[in-house]
């Protein structure tokens, strides 16, 4: 607390309060309130924010502190109260603000996605191995438990996602084959509803793991944290009215969150149920979100055949 002290007193700032939140901290002073937290020595020196200024983006809190300093401080603002599904409509607002203004396009790289490819192949096969295992395991038992059956009962569904998963990794590969060139934006990368706060105006704020890579990241790592709480639905087609997925983006979006996650049989009866549910419940809000595109194409396959 003393080096805080000492921190805010080279400002000329007076404290007069502390209040710990998670990973950083409000202090109220005699010129207001701000939030301090210790820096990320490997992401703080990042040029993201002159970026986004240069492209007259800039709703994140301001920045307060210095390169040199060794916090980072940024003003305080207070969040009004709202509807959780409005903020996460807010949110990805936001979000695609945020790639429209940083949108460029790059020379496609062929190691570049064939890293990718390799990286989701092998966790294909991996997963697919894995989950051969565990079913050798459990079948070979006289009694299942609880968390046992309900995964053998599910496990289909488990094998299906991977084989689409397969599928459509050879179909994208096929597609950036013929690509020349490919967007890219800045991703906040660390997209949360409680990263989201509205005021005025809004905001978004943990930008430590901010980058530039493709969009559908952002999107990804929402979804991962939140498949199960929104309308992530209606949440895509929000998105996509401002901000339109390439067919190959799409693609690799919906492989991503098909990819089921590993299920390690190490925690007590009750939480594994739980961790099983959940997975297999994401798994059928997957399906359902991709249903209707892939409904569509079927039919503009079958007029294409009819037509010829």
């Amino acid at each position: 607390m003393r080096k805080i002290s000492d921190f805010l007193k080279g400002k000329g700032l007076n404290p007069l309060r502390y209040e710990i939140r998670g990973k950083v901290m409000i202090i109220e002073t005699d010129e207001g309130k701000f939030v301090i937290k210790e820096k990320n020595r490997q992401t703080n020196n990042n040029p993201i924010f002159s970026y986004l200024d240069s492209r007259n983006f800039n709703y994140y809190p301001k920045i307060i502190t210095t390169e040199n300093d060794d916090y980072e401080m940024t003003e305080y603002i207070d969040e009004v109260e709202m509807p959780k599904e409005q903020k996460m409509v807010d949110l990805i607002d936001l979000v695609s603000l945020l790639h429209n203004k940083t949108t460029h396009y790059k020379e496609i790289d062929e190691e570049d996605y064939k890293k990718i490819y390799e990286d989701i192949d092998n966790n294909i096969k991996y997963l697919s191995s894995y989950y051969n295992d565990i079913m050798t395991i459990i079948e070979s038992k006289v009694f299942m438990s609880p968390a046992e059956y309900l995964f053998a009962r599910n496990v289909s569904k488990i094998y299906g996602a991977l084989n689409f998963c397969q599928g459509e990794l050879e179909k994208w590969k096929n597609i950036m084959e013929t690509k020349k060139k490919q967007r890219f934006v800045v991703l906040h990368n660390n997209l949360d509803i409680d990263h989201f706060i509205r005021n005025k105006n809004s905001y978004l704020i943990s930008w430590d793991k901010a980058k530039i890579d493709l969009p559908i990241f952002d999107l990804y790592k929402l979804y991962k944290r939140h498949g199960l709480d929104y309308d992530f639905e209606e949440i895509l087609k929000h998105y996509e009215h401002s901000y339109p997925l390439l067919e190959e983006e799409r693609k690799l979006l919906f492989i991503l969150i098909s990819l089921p996650d590993k299920i390690e049989f190490n925690k007590r009866e009750y939480e594994m149920c739980k961790i099983i549910s959940h997975q297999i419940d994401m798994l059928y809000k997957t399906e359902k979100i991709m249903s209707p595109h892939y409904t569509k194409d079927r039919k503009e396959n079958n007029q294409h055949k009819n037509e010829n």
